[in-house]
């Protein structure tokens, strides 16, 4: 109870603290991602609870999507934490010649990070490591979890619904977890005009892995073709990606 306090009082500073040393260490965490992640080639990130167990279906289901993605060459990015997150990168880690990335964050329980990451970055915001755990990827891919998971998956709506991202596929993989909340979405935000009726479009609900793999590696193409459309055919990213497309 006493180091629970304690955190909270910490926190508490550094949401209230006027220091003008706290953008710093904002610019710090951005710099840092810019820095470490900038030349990264196709990536994908998978979102998921921290808390689900190794013997689960949802962490046997994320560690084989990985190693599927990894082996067709794409790099896996995480949170970097237990759960859905090790899953992730531990099937990354099976292929040495993909990055298996966490970007990790200083919290008072669940976030220990995991053994299974090529690249491992700590920050200390959640908004700047969110940022980079969109950026530099071509797909997310959204597996059950909780509070901070459904944050990211809104997020990632919001980003492609106002177009701030472009040439993005969103995947939820658990039809029995994710269903009640697109009818929810349906029943509600869409009835009530909140959105418009093709917003639910922009996330796919499956548990076919071998489909979202293949809807990626489409993504990928197309992404290729817009790159050659507007000029882009000596940039490095290009070639990253070309490198797959065999």
């Amino acid at each position: 109870m006493q180091e629970s306090n304690a955190l909270t009082k910490k926190y508490i500073k550094d949401i209230k603290s006027a220091d003008v040393w706290s953008v710093f260490k904002i610019i710090a965490d951005f710099v840092k991602g810019f820095d470490e992640l900038g030349d990264l080639g196709p990536t994908v990130t998978i979102f998921g609870s921290a808390r689900t167990a190794e013997d689960k279906k949802y962490y046997k289901k994320a560690r084989k999507l990985a190693s599927m993605l990894g082996k067709s060459g794409f790099n896996i990015m995480t949170g970097g934490g237990p759960g859905i997150m090790e899953a992730a990168n531990r099937g990354a880690h099976e292929h040495e010649h993909i990055e298996s990335i966490g970007l990790n964050i200083d919290l008072p329980m669940e976030q220990i990070p995991n053994p299974y990451t090529s690249k491992e970055l700590t920050f200390d915001y959640f908004f700047s490591r969110k940022v980079m755990l969109v950026k530099y990827s071509m797909a997310y891919v959204i597996f059950p979890g909780g509070f901070g998971t459904l944050d990211e998956l809104f997020e990632s709506l919001t980003l492609v619904q106002t177009k701030k991202v472009t040439g993005v596929k969103i995947f939820l993989v658990g039809s029995e977890f994710f269903q009640p909340l697109l009818d929810f979405i349906a029943e509600k935000l869409v009835k009530e005009g909140m959105i418009d009726s093709d917003d639910i479009e922009l996330m796919t609900l499956t548990d076919d892995l071998d489909f979202v793999v293949s809807e990626i590696k489409k993504s990928l193409y197309k992404q290729i073709e817009v790159l050659e459309s507007v000029g882009l055919k000596n940039t490095t990213y290009y070639k990253s990606l070309s490198s797959l497309k065999g």
